[in-house]
């Protein structure tokens, strides 16, 4: 008993002293923010997803790339509900390297629905030299990558938190404390959301009515975060939907299964008591 109570303290130390480890960092945990698609029964909302698209596409692709989705992937099961006409339609927005013609020299095409969606910079040098020496990160896998919430259980329980930290970021621009602020370096922003903070290189992305929907949505900077943040997190999951109907049929399966078996196991063993 004593061993497993010293196991115990010890578990609850490490888990304090992480968190306390974070705390110094000085990010802040990520707001609580609710999608649909979350629980083991959520779904993604096609018209959220294809603002987010639109936010993506007008104002998040002038410096970040997203070089694991491709245009067709726009019409896929669960995702933004783009009819494929629309994804044709999308796709030949863009140009995109061609074939070289007779001369060897380089063409240019319109965009395909097999595209993948263009990077806005040639190379990582590029990208870099326009961004004031930081390289902006690839938002395929973003709500992945970065974490919103902290602690071994609470991760366990309610995930990483990486939709709610992408909103928390796009949300979290404020002045900074009087005590903090002589620390500014030149070109940052603060942002105590931010998982390398305080200090951001990108400036505030989002604005009040920047940009217009179809639908009429609000286009406030908490909407339209809550609908980018939306479309990164099926961007990295594109195949959610997909996974928790699967899911949810294979526990049916198995319910089914283990009440047969107990009812072959009581016919079977019924003389025996």
């Amino acid at each position: 008993m004593k061993l497993l109570k010293t196991l115990g303290i010890a578990a609850t130390g490490l888990l304090l002293l992480s968190g306390a480890a974070f705390a110094q960092e000085g990010q802040e945990t990520a707001k609580s923010v609710n999608y649909s698609f979350e629980g083991p029964f959520g779904t993604f909302d096609e018209a959220q997803l294809q603002r987010g698209y639109k936010i993506y596409k007008e104002v998040c692709s002038n410096c970040h790339s997203m070089n694991l989705i491709a245009f067709r992937n726009l019409a896929d099961p669960g995702g933004p509900g783009f009819s494929d006409k629309q994804v044709e339609a999308l796709a030949a927005t863009y140009t995109m390297p061609g074939p070289p013609d007779e001369s060897g020299d380089a063409t240019q095409r319109p965009g395909l629905p097999s595209d993948y969606f263009p990077a806005p910079f040639p190379n990582e040098e590029a990208a870099r030299s326009a961004n004031g020496g930081a390289l902006p990160p690839d938002l395929s896998l973003i709500t992945k990558w970065r974490e919103g919430w902290h602690g071994i259980i609470n991760q366990f329980v309610n995930g990483i938190g990486g939709p709610q930290y992408v909103y928390s970021v796009l949300t979290g621009y404020a002045d900074a404390p009087e005590d903090v602020a002589k620390e500014q370096p030149e070109g940052k922003h603060y942002n105590p959301y931010f998982s390398a903070g305080p200090w951001i290189g990108m400036p505030p992305p989002l604005s009040d009515g920047q940009v217009e929907f179809d639908d009429g949505a609000p286009n406030t900077v908490d909407a339209m975060a809550k609908d980018v943040s939306a479309f990164l997190a099926w961007t990295a999951e594109p195949k959610m939907v997909e996974r928790k109907r699967l899911g949810f049929m294979v526990m049916i399966y198995l319910g089914v299964l283990a009440l047969l078996l107990y009812l072959v196991k009581k016919k079977i063993w019924a003389d025996a008591h």
